[in-house]
């Protein structure tokens, strides 16, 4: 990948008859504030005083504001209220300008002043708005930050010390606020009682912060010539090699992965883990240091202020996604060449429009442009489907029978044809659809899942499948930690879908994503720890995580998850210690996954074998999945075919598997549930039990008025409350059931030695001593 650069044209700015007048206007201020006031215009100003716009359309320059003589710019941010979209915002979008003696100004979209006030004893050094909208923070060399309400309204004083406050920035969920004084970084949560978080982070002076909406790191640029990658904590994920110059601008790219780096003629593209993309130097002209960086809201382009007053657009090219025989390179902003490596085969493919973000896979490439999607199948490349009206798509997923776009206004579901398949909608959704990432949607086989913004434990699923309930009211899952990552299985039969995710923790959970009842969190199954990133394959239920210094294959991480001997047994960790560090996941096709490190796409094979079995399994070949095993003669197929089968109630081959695995009190179960009644509610309900589905177990029984066996089965499980709640509930029916559960209530304590201390049997004890006693106690 590669980073384009252009200069723009100030050649608008008016010329007065005085030629004193002209010598002044042909300084070349600094140039420090630089931000976007839509994806085509950018709006600068620097110490002249004016407030110019640039047009990416005219690809001129207009002064649209001349603030006062005694007013010298040091920040400018536009809070874009009507969303950041190709058309421009709304008029409720304000632009914050701050100046060196201490105050801020607040203008409307036609450049009037709102609100001037005298905020700061010192230069303000940064002003931002935050990422909610609901408000500002100003920092200023006194040592002081403060948050101010929208209408400029003083809201709380954060930090108060003698040293001053170079840089500050918003956390991305705007619950915090990381700054930098000398050679310290420190983050300040919002929380009431909550403590600083302070470290030394360079050398010399840090110059620079940037807050990533993506990854939730931070970036820091300093006068040792380094640039550095931090976590939300603190600790350090990365510092680079030595530059000439100082760093004295960074930022993330809000849509990507990406972080630019700004020093003195040079610009440097890297991936948020640190490693570089591309360099770009500027020798004639010089253009000095780059003061500020600025990305469009769709992460296209980026604007970047000089210390010689030149405003340089620069845009990344080249970006390359392989799927399979394809690969699809972005060329240049509008068109995008397909190669397909199996024939040799290359297409340029032009667009009307910037290219701003494309998906591919499945046989398919989606582009989105700034008002269009377009459609290309593999096999008909000169005839794509065109979808209007869907204006700066942010994220594109592609499954294996539809394609998920997230826009502005929405997230939307579509066919391959173009037919709009869902748009799904949850309490709070259209609140936070700026606010959702890549990280927070992903697309399955038959399912959608969407995490919370508001509450990052909850997890809203929706089927897709045509004329499902929960296609428009989803069925939501909590978690117990708020979630990093989510991830929907791409493969499997309809009733076999599942959703794995990792939690604050970084601990993996893998749950189904039907047959769920409530908000329940005793059917999501602990399966792994220590996790960065998880990828299920194209084709099958396999999934693949990464550890700080290993990766993990499950070959049944579904099926297998409620008994962790089965996961044990089919899950294999190798060492990635020759990879490097900060691996990513690329892709997992078929039985290939590519790993990313530092630049290189490293392919490793999974056991073939696995794959194969998978195939067999969703096409219900028993005997030919029973060939595959014998074959291999490998525990973790045995395991997975045992679990498998026992799901899709295949008792005879279950039996065999597990005997193979060696799992000899499972063996010894299943020849207990052959002495039951074929398919009888009893024995249907004895398989659910052995798969750790007790709730499903214990409904089956119910429905089918087996009351005594379902009581029987709460006191098996020691589930005592529920015994008693069943036997009272159908106490008509079954009059002896509930002397039976207190019987053995009483048996249970004797032999712990223990009086009763459940308030949900104490009254029964009273009674039955009563009983006993033939005479009311006093």
């Amino acid at each position: 990948m590669k980073l384009r650069t252009k200069f723009c044209q100030k050649s608008s700015l008016k010329t007065s008859d005085k030629p004193e007048d002209n010598a002044h206007k042909n300084i070349n201020y600094p140039l420090s504030c630089v931000d976007w006031s839509s994806n085509e215009e950018i709006y600068f100003v620097s110490d002249d005083h004016q407030i110019f716009k640039w047009s990416d359309v005219s690809r001129d320059s207009v002064e649209v504001a001349k603030l006062p003589d005694d007013f010298v710019p040091t920040d400018l941010h536009w809070l874009l209220l009507g969303g950041r979209s190709s058309g421009g915002g709304k008029g409720s979008d304000t632009l914050l300008v701050c100046s060196n003696d201490g105050r801020f100004v607040i203008l409307n979209k036609s450049a009037r002043v709102e609100r001037s006030i005298s905020a700061h004893g010192a230069a303000i050094s940064s002003g931002r708005w935050s990422p909610d909208g609901a408000g500002l923070l100003t920092a200023g060399e006194d040592g002081v930050i403060k948050i101010w309400s929208r209408s400029g309204m003083l809201r709380s004083t954060v930090v108060q010390n003698e040293e001053a406050v170079r840089c500050a920035r918003w956390a991305p969920n705007s619950t915090s606020i990381v700054f930098c004084q000398g050679s310290h970084i420190s983050i300040k949560p919002l929380a009431a009682n909550s403590k600083l978080i302070r470290w030394r982070a360079h050398d010399g002076l840090v110059l620079c912060l940037s807050w990533s909406t993506q990854s939730n790191v931070i970036a820091s640029g300093g006068e040792d010539f380094r640039f550095k990658i931090w976590d939300a904590q603190g600790a350090n994920l990365f510092t680079s090699a030595a530059e000439e110059y100082a760093i004295t601008s960074v930022a993330f790219n809000p849509e990507k992965d990406y972080l630019l780096v700004g020093t003195f003629n040079m610009l440097k593209l890297c991936h948020s883990t640190g490693w570089s993309y591309h360099s770009a130097r500027f020798t004639a002209p010089s253009v000095g240091s780059f003061f500020c960086l600025s990305w469009s809201s769709d992460g296209t382009q980026v604007a970047c202020g000089t210390s010689t007053g030149q405003l340089i657009v620069a845009y990344a090219i080249e970006q390359e996604l392989i799927s399979r025989n394809l690969k699809a390179t972005c060329v240049s902003r509008k068109s995008i060449a397909l190669k397909d490596i199996s024939n040799g085969t290359k297409d340029v493919l032009d667009f009307p429009q910037r290219v701003i973000n494309f998906g591919l896979g499945y046989g398919h490439l989606v582009v989105a442009t700034t008002h269009q999607i377009h459609i290309y199948n593999e096999k008909y490349i000169n005839t794509p489907i065109i979808i209007d009206g869907r204006n700066d798509t942010r994220v594109i997923e592609v499954g294996k029978k539809y394609f998920m776009i997230l826009d502005a206004t929405s997230i939307w579901v579509y066919t391959y044809t173009g037919r709009l398949h869902l748009n799904p909608r949850y309490p709070g959704s259209q609140v936070q659809i700026s606010l959702l990432t890549w990280r927070s949607l992903s697309l399955g086989l038959d399912v959608l899942a969407i995490r919370d913004n508001s509450d990052p434990t909850l997890l809203h699923l929706f089927d897709l499948i045509p004329g499902a309930s929960r296609q428009y009211e989803p069925h939501s899952l909590r978690a117990k930690q708020q979630l990093a990552e989510i991830a929907a299985c791409r493969a499997g039969t309809p009733d076999d879908q599942f959703v794995a995710f990792i939690d604050a923790n970084r601990e993996l959970f893998v749950s189904e994503t039907r047959n769920l009842s409530g908000e329940r969190s005793d059917e999501i199954y602990k399966i792994g720890t220590q996790l960065t990133a998880i990828k299920w394959a194209s084709e099958t239920n396999i999934l693949v995580g990464v550890h700080d210094s290993c990766y993990s294959v499950w070959y049944c991480p579904g099926e297998g998850a409620s008994d962790p001997t089965i996961i044990a047994l089919t899950t294999i960790t190798l060492d990635t210690a020759e990879f490097g560090k900060h691996i990513a996941i690329e892709s997992f096709e078929d039985s290939v996954v590519t790993f990313g490190c530092a630049g290189a796409l490293l392919p490793v094979s999974v056991n073939i074998h696995c794959e194969v079995l998978h195939r067999a399994l969703l096409e219900g070949q028993w005997p030919q999945a029973l060939k595959i095993c014998r074959l291999a003669q490998h525990s973790s197929l045995w395991a997975t075919l045992a679990a498998v089968a026992t799901r899709r109630h295949q008792l005879q081959i279950s039996e065999e598997a597990y005997s193979a695995a060696l799992q000899i009190d499972k063996v010894s179960y299943l020849q207990h549930l052959k002495t039951l009644t074929p398919s009888s509610p009893e024995q249907m309900a004895e398989n659910s039990l052995m798969l750790g589905r007790m709730l499903e177990a214990e409904t089956m029984l119910l429905h089918s008025r087996k009351i005594e066996q379902a009581v029987g089965l709460a006191l098996r499980m020691h589930n005592w409350r529920r015994a008693l709640e069943i036997a009272q509930k159908h106490q008509a029916e079954e009059p002896d059931l509930l002397k039976k559960v207190l019987q053995e209530r009483v048996k249970y304590l004797k032999a712990l030695q223990r009086e009763e201390w459940d308030p949900i049997y104490l009254p029964h004890v009273v009674k039955m001593k009563e009983e006993a006693d033939g005479s009311p106690s006093e």
